[in-house]
């Protein structure tokens, strides 16, 4: 299978278009990144229309920990070898108390998948095993492939992906095209779903990192109008202790995809 690279498609469409607005850099989106001093970006690939509208092309080819974004695959190696039956599988509590409360519970995949229970897909990852792991991670070519701790290595910095990488990622987790059965890529798909209304779709899945000083923020995911999807992905980094990283994604994506004419229901 080819590695799962957003940006590779983007070249080859620039390479091979007579006309260059199937790729553009929008260097206006730079003004949502500066306002909170981060260093980032952020990329929408419209399937329909086959273009790629990119902030900081250099960045979203640069790899990352994949932080809590590794749920996604995390979730379907699990559904899909049958370490987790379904989305209604109750992992119990390990009685170990956490700082994040709602963690110190029984959970099911659905509710740890929203809840981003870091103890959840830590069983889920060692029932998993890891030359399980390590066979799907190279067969999908996620990011560098590297394992370290079967628990951990998607939040020590041991495995690394590029927000192209993720881009690639969720539009073949829409579309059924990754090599695990239907009905994963299909309840994965569902975990994602974060809104929806008359006039869109909303999913995605967030991540939050650590990398030395750094903290990394991550969204991913898509944007479903009139059956219409538009694949995006967020990543920036930030050293400031006390900036709210759930709160400036989140205004970072809507405000992104509302300029763009998103939300409207008219794409």
């Amino acid at each position: 299978m080819k590695p799962i690279s957003l940006f590779m498609l983007a070249a080859a469409l620039w390479l091979s278009a007579c006309s260059p607005n199937n790729v553009k850099e929008v260097k206006s989106w730079e003004k949502y990144f500066s306002k909170y001093k981060l260093e980032g970006c952020f990329m929408v690939f419209d399937n329909g229309q086959g273009t790629f509208r990119a902030y900081n092309i250099d960045r979203a080819k640069q790899r990352f920990t994949p932080a809590s974004t590794f749920k996604i695959f995390n979730s379907l190696v699990g559904l899909h070898t049958g370490a987790i039956s379904d989305t209604n599988m109750i992992i119990p509590w390990d009685s170990i108390s956490r700082p994040d409360q709602e963690w110190n519970q029984d959970l099911t995949m659905a509710q740890a998948f929203r809840l981003s229970s870091v103890p959840y897909y830590q069983e889920v990852a060692r029932r998993i095993g890891r030359d399980t792991m390590q066979h799907w991670l190279d067969t999908v070519q996620y990011g560098n492939h590297i394992i370290s701790k079967v628990d951990t290595f998607w939040l020590d910095n041991s495995l690394q992906i590029s927000p192209d990488e993720e881009l690639g990622l969720v539009k073949q987790l829409y579309f059924n095209q990754l090599p695990f059965q239907r009905r994963a890529q299909e309840l994965v798909s569902a975990l994602m779903l974060r809104e929806e209304t008359p006039k869109y779709k909303l999913a995605y899945k967030t991540g939050w990192g650590i990398t030395g000083p750094k903290k990394i923020g991550w969204m991913v995911g898509w944007i479903e109008e009139n059956k219409h999807p538009s694949f995006f992905v967020l990543n920036f980094e930030t050293e400031d202790p006390a900036l709210d990283i759930p709160a400036v994604r989140e205004e970072l994506m809507r405000s992104i995809l509302t300029e763009e004419g998103f939300f409207k229901g008219e794409k």
